[in-house]
This record gives structure tokens, C-alpha cells and sequence, in this order.
């Protein structure tokens, strides 16, 4: 819905008031009152005010207010949406970690971070240039954002690098782990399927770092640096896997 400009809301109030002014007018001259003047004018007043103020909210405020909020709206989603992939963009994803870190320390049990760096994916870029690159990014985005709950979040951090964060895991250690690496393995999985784009097959893959966050209280760029650390550590022990720390699994 397009905003009003200050012209058009002018000429509407003003044709508002002008049409209801000459109703009330001829309302008042086929009904003979034997009023004076002057409470002829203050009914005029009054009944100019009841009947313009529901058309001017109907017609100018209510419009311009839904178009404001709905700008408000598409400006709060660029701020926090990245442009190609439509997930949440860094600074999304830094908001929403420092509560899941809040939140993992109040209910003392295990959420976790998992950083995503696609293999082969320059390869693509080197040879079938960007558009073929930029698409399969955001099919790439399409599908972890499938294989999530709705209360957990995937991003884009940037370039082919994304995070997802996994909130509400069990509160004993062991069994969240086994739940991230099932989550981390169903991702690998899913960026290893074969992407069609313009009538040729394209084979990418995905190694990722799994950080578990616990009821230690820290920093967000901390939480990031462990899960980026883990996911360098599978990228070299082959690629196409999952790692906690120096652990590393394979997808």
C-alpha cells in the first residue's frame, strides 16, 4: 500500500469536509428549525464533526497509518534479513544468539551453534559464474531453513557461510550432543544433493562446527569463534563432515 502523500491527504480532508459541509446545509434548509443564527451554527458544527471525523479516518488516517507500519516493517526486515537468501543476516543472527545464550543459562540446559561453510562452492563460482553461485546459495538457504524447527534460526554470515542455532536441546550433555550431530549430519546431507541449474548438475557439499552451548555465560563473538574453530577442524580432516572441537565426525 503506497503512503499518502501530504497532497493527497490535503485534498482528501478538504473534498471530506467540503462534500459533508454541503450535505449538512442542505439538510438544514429542507428542515425548517426556527433556530437563531447562532445555534444554527453550532449545529452545523456538529454535525460536520460527526460525519467528517469516521470518513476522514476511513479514508486518510487509517490508510496512511497501515502504509507507515507497513513500511516500517519492510525497513525493520531489510535491517535484519540478508537481501540474496532471506535468512537472517549478521546482525539478526548476533541479536537472536545473545538470547539463546541468556536462555541456555537460565533453564540450564543445552542449545548449540552450528557454523556452515559450503565445500566446493568457489568451484561453482570459478565456473559457472555468480548467478549459478548466488542460486545455489539460496536453494542451499531453502533447504536448511526446512530442516529446522520453528523455533530455532538459520543465517547467512556472509560469502557461503552460514550459522544455525539450535535452541531447547536436552539438559543432559551427552544426549544434546548426539541431538546436534544429528542435526549437523541431516544439513551435510542436504547441501550434498545435487542442484539442477540451468540443465546442468552441480555437486556441492557442506562441513560443519558444533559449539554446545551450556550455563556458561559468554560472549557472543566467543560462541561464534569455538563453532567457526570446529568447522575449520572438519573442513581439514576432509571436508563433508561434522566436528566438536577436535572431534570430528563424519556426515
Amino acid at each position: 500500500m503506497p503512503l499518502l502523500t501530504t497532497k493527497q491527504v490535503i485534498i482528501r480532508i478538504a473534498g471530506i469536509i467540503a462534500a459533508v459541509e454541503f450535505m449538512v446545509m442542505l439538510m438544514l434548509d429542507l428542515v425548517p428549525s426556527g433556530m437563531s443564527t447562532y445555534s444554527e451554527a453550532i449545529l452545523d458544527d456538529i454535525l460536520l464533526i460527526l460525519f467528517s471525523t469516521p470518513l476522514i479516518y476511513l479514508w486518510v488516517v487509517r490508510p496512511f497509518v497501515n502504509a507507515r507500519d507497513e513500511a516500517l516493517a519492510q525497513i525493520s526486515n531489510l535491517a535484519f534479513t540478508d537481501a540474496l537468501t532471506q535468512l537472517a543476516n549478521r546482525r539478526h543472527l548476533v541479536h537472536h544468539l545473545q538470547g539463546l545464550i541468556a536462555s541456555c543459562v537460565r533453564h540450564k540446559t543445552y542449545g548449540a551453534l552450528l557454523a556452515i561453510d559450503l565445500d566446493g562452492f568457489k568451484h561453482i563460482n570459478d565456473l559457472h559464474g555468480h548467478d549459478a553461485g548466488d542460486a545455489v546459495l539460496i536453494e542451499i538457504a531453502q533447504r536448511f531453513r526446512s530442516a529446522i524447527r520453528i523455533e530455532d534460526m538459520a543465517g547467512r554470515m556472509g560469502g557461503d557461510e552460514f550459522l544455525v542455532m539450535i535452541n531447547h536441546l536436552n539438559a543432559d550433555q551427552a544426549t544434546a550432543r548426539k541431538q546436534a550431530l544429528h542435526i549437523a549430519e541431516k544439513l551435510i546431507s542436504l547441501a550434498n544433493i545435487p542442484f539442477d541449474y540451468d540443465g546442468k548438475t552441480l555437486l556441492i557439499g557442506a562441513s560443519v562446527g558444533i559449539f554446545l552451548l551450556g550455563d556458561e555465560s559468554l560472549e557472543v563473538d566467543v560462541a561464534i569463534s569455538n563453532a567457526d574453530a570446529a568447522m575449520y577442524h572438519a573442513k581439514k580432516s576432509g571436508k563433508g563432515r561434522a566436528a566438536f572441537s577436535t572431534e570430528t565426525v563424519h556426515g
